[in-house]
């Protein structure tokens, strides 16, 4: 597939089959997102891959927080609850979970967070090329610390998560703002 179908293509998948997906097939994504640019070229990222018990665990971590937490009306008016427990949901359906995590240094939050969305990118990117289904996880925000310390990587930030496996769906595009709208010319 060249670059311009993946781009079309790709979608956040969160209907997965149960379809197991090879080492290398997760190696190759990721090594993907290891090429991706980077502020001061940091490659701040770091991956922790899960599956089976340690995943559910994770998703289990999720809903336990949102029960915990669900007496917030400021989180109710925004839709957490059932955002994160939805996300969680995915997770335990998906065979894979990529952890990413980071260094702890505010001198680079920036530039490390924008660096990150770029490997994530190109791991959702070549996702799509291989037929893999992927959903950038941003929800796992709400345990990352716990989930750090869990696995060991107490000393590191949890920034974000993939899922990945075989899609069972083929959702349409979401709407796009059109390119008119959103840039101007000088």
């Amino acid at each position: 597939m060249n670059t311009i179908n993946a781009i079309e293509n790709r979608r956040s998948i969160i209907n997965f089959k149960i379809d197991k997906i090879s080492k290398d097939i997760v190696e190759d994504i990721l090594n993907c997102g290891r090429l991706a640019p980077s502020a001061k070229n940091r490659q701040p990222w770091s991956f922790v891959i899960v599956q089976d018990e340690i995943k559910n665990k994770i998703a289990d971590m999720m809903i336990d927080y949102t029960i915990k937490n669900d007496d917030s009306i400021e989180r109710k008016k925004i839709g957490y609850k059932s955002s994160v427990n939805s996300t969680a949901n995915v997770i335990k359906q998906a065979p894979i979970l990529i952890l990413v995590f980071k260094e702890k240094n505010d001198d680079w939050t920036v530039g490390d967070n924008l660096s990150i969305g770029a490997c994530v990118e190109n791991m959702c990117l070549r996702a799509t090329d291989l037929e893999i289904g992927s959903l950038w996880i941003r929800d796992i925000v709400y345990v990352s610390e716990d989930v750090a310390k869990m696995l060991g990587h107490g000393d590191l930030e949890l920034n974000c998560a993939v899922s990945l496996g075989v899609p069972n769906q083929s959702p349409k595009q979401r709407p796009r703002k059109e390119l008119k709208d959103i840039m101007e010319w000088y």
